[in-house]
């Protein structure tokens, strides 16, 4: 595996720092054996659009970390995770957190269960499968790139155990994917998250499950 250069390492580092994240060594060191291996598998597979480390460090390393004050686990489920994003990074971050990447892709499933291998992570199961033909039950369900807010609800409505709660990470549109959502899901929380270099705008929109749907606001 490719050495990450120190200046990629130092942009990380600070990064982390501006999220008010603290790592111990062996996460650094995962996170950045994570980003190396990306690199590496993405010249060949064309994992991710992002070619640069430098830029890697700040739409994918930090991108996914900037969620990881509203992980509560303590089980995670990824949905439409492709190379392992956000599901990888949280899982290095929180490692008390069993987490649970699942794509259809197959190449993007075993770039995932590479890093699992590489990185020594006993917290995360790779899966290959469509969500639809999926089940379990999680704590929460997280996506960063997976199709409409209404969609993402509606096929994983299954897999939310009762109290559960979905993460989307939005761009500022969300507000008009809101109306697809399943009338017994409402938004309980929104969250703007600011990501150390990247000038563009990310939401976290956090759902829940209720009871009556007639007490939807």
């Amino acid at each position: 595996m490719t050495a990450v250069e120190p200046a990629v390492a130092a942009r990380l580092d600070q990064g982390l720092e501006r999220l008010a994240i603290p790592v111990d060594a062996e996460q650094h060191r995962r996170l950045l054996a994570l980003l190396a291996l990306l690199h590496k598998w993405n010249r060949a597979y064309n994992l991710t659009a992002i070619r640069s480390p430098e830029e890697m460090v700040s739409r994918h390393l930090l991108d996914s970390a900037a969620v990881l004050p509203h992980i509560a686990g303590p089980t995670l489920l990824d949905v439409g995770a492709g190379p392992g994003l956000p599901g990888l990074v949280l899982a290095i971050l929180r490692p008390e957190v069993a987490v649970t990447l699942l794509d259809s892709n197959g190449k993007k499933v075993r770039f995932q269960r590479q890093a699992v291998m590489e990185l020594g992570l006993t917290n995360v199961t790779p899966v290959q499968a469509r969500v639809e033909a999926f089940s379990g039950q999680f704590d929460q369900v997280i996506s960063r790139a997976f199709a409409s807010l209404g969609d993402f609800v509606s096929l994983t409505l299954p897999l939310v155990a009762p109290g559960g709660q979905w993460l989307a990470m939005k761009g500022p549109a969300v507000e008009d994917e809101l109306a697809g959502v399943p009338d017994e899901v409402v938004p309980v929380a929104r969250h703007t998250l600011t990501v150390p270099y990247d000038v563009g705008s990310r939401l976290l929109v956090i759902l829940e499950r209720q009871a009556d749907p007639r007490a939807r606001p």
